[in-house]
């Protein structure tokens, strides 16, 4: 007797034709059968404004891949802290009242939450959890309150602890904890009751979209050119990236070798580098600006390496930045300025280099290092990183594994 299909509830802030990757589970639910309805806001991210030609048609965001999408008003993130605070707090306030409202007299036999930050996206899937008596299921890709104080967004140590208060209550309400990253065990269980069951704990890590796993067309956008080594850099555009450091570093090889820097991606730090690129007359460095995620694998083709970077402190140390499976993937030779577990990824994968947070001078060195190795054991690098991808971070296993536990998780609320 075939399963029978189960009537999932997404809640996730971000959602498209935001490029995130929860889009990419939706579809391939929603192409296995099952009912999906996503519960989520207008789209802002990452310019912080709500999209033009979401503005335009309205109603034509209103499906994906059959599954149905559901849509709550909130306030753009914005360029300023202030006006992000408030993003995330119009966010779970509307989802949890608007959305809560806008799903009455649905049945559903589990809620998924797509929790970067902020976690309060999950206290909506909390509401409407109880409300229609099914299992939540929180996918925790970042850690709250670390992560506020280690982008400055919250200093004060009592607002801290009055947002970990709030995160010991989510996570203690939720029937599971999806974490995607090894390091985060021993901090989630910090914030849980004693006696929460080890089940509840599960690694879920990310995965790449599947456009990444083929042979892409040309790139309308870059020429793959064979005279120069060109490093690759696709993603948000923020202050965690250390692109001053970037930057630094494509300086100090400048004369030394043949090295483009391909930047794409958009975000809080675009400003600061189309000025500084500008202001420096830095032809070695190229700015594309922000294109959508079908892009990116042609993009990847033109690329000799690519580059991940993060700023260190002990939250970012413990987060796989969810690039590393793309790149990983794409069969490419990685450049890591990280730390932690991205970092141990890259070397015991043997996919690539990597090189301490914030160290301009060593990215320099490694980036040269790559540049003068040949071809054929940057080829072997790259082979190394997609046989790796696909042992740890195989999509159709992760997403047969999610099902499972929806199963799971329903069979003992008495709903299959």
């Amino acid at each position: 007797m075939p399963d029978k299909k189960l009537n999932i509830l997404v809640v996730t802030q971000y959602f498209w034709p935001e490029n995130m990757r929860i889009n990419d589970l939706v579809r391939d639910l929603s192409e296995k059968g099952h009912i999906v309805t996503v519960l989520t806001g207008l789209p802002n991210y990452p310019e912080g404004s709500v999209y033009e030609r979401y503005r335009a048609q309205p109603d034509s965001f209103m499906e994906y891949s059959a599954a149905k999408v559901v849509r709550v008003p909130l306030i753009p993130r914005g360029k300023r802290s202030i006006s992000l605070i408030l993003n995330y707090l119009s966010f779970f306030s509307a989802a949890s009242t608007v959305g809560a409202w806008k799903l009455r007299g649905k049945k559903f036999d589990a809620v998924f939450v797509y929790a970067v930050s902020p976690i309060m996206a999950a206290i909506p899937a909390l509401v409407i959890g109880r409300l229609k008596k099914a299992p939540v299921f929180i996918w925790v890709l970042d850690l709250w309150p670390e992560t506020l104080r280690a982008v400055g967004v919250l200093r004060h140590p009592w607002l801290l602890a009055v947002v970990g208060k709030m995160v010991s209550w989510i996570y203690n309400r939720a029937d599971y904890l999806l974490l995607q990253s090894h390091g985060f065990f021993e901090n989630v269980k910090g914030y849980c009751t004693k006696s929460i069951a080890p089940e509840r704990l599960v690694y879920f890590p990310s995965w790449a979209e599947d456009d990444f796993s083929g042979v892409a067309p040309p790139s309308p956008l870059l020429t793959r050119d064979d005279t120069v080594f060109t490093v690759l850099f696709a993603g948000n555009l923020g202050d965690a990236q250390d692109f001053p450091a970037v930057i630094e570093a494509a300086q100090a090889l400048a004369g030394e070798v043949a090295v483009r820097w391909v930047i794409v991606g958009d975000g809080r730090m675009s400003d600061w580098l189309t000025g500084h690129v500008k202001s420096h007359q830095l032809d070695n460095v190229l700015l594309l600006g922000r294109h959508p995620l079908e892009d990116m694998p042609a993009l990847f083709a033109c690329a000799d390496a690519l580059l991940v970077s993060l700023k260190t402190n002990d939250v970012f140390e413990k987060t796989i930045p969810g690039k590393v499976q793309a790149y990983l993937a794409s069969g490419k030779p990685i450049l890591g300025m990280i730390n932690g577990e991205a970092a141990r990824v890259i070397d015991e994968s043997g996919a690539g280099l990597s090189c301490p947070s914030g160290d301009a001078i060593a990215l320099a060195r490694i980036t040269l290092e790559l540049a003068t190795t040949s071809s054929e054991e940057r080829a072997r690098m790259g082979n190394f990183g997609r046989e790796y991808y696909l042992e740890n971070y195989s999509k159709p296993k992760l997403l047969a594994r999610l099902e499972q536990l929806f199963r799971d998780a329903t069979l003992r609320k008495g709903r299959l």
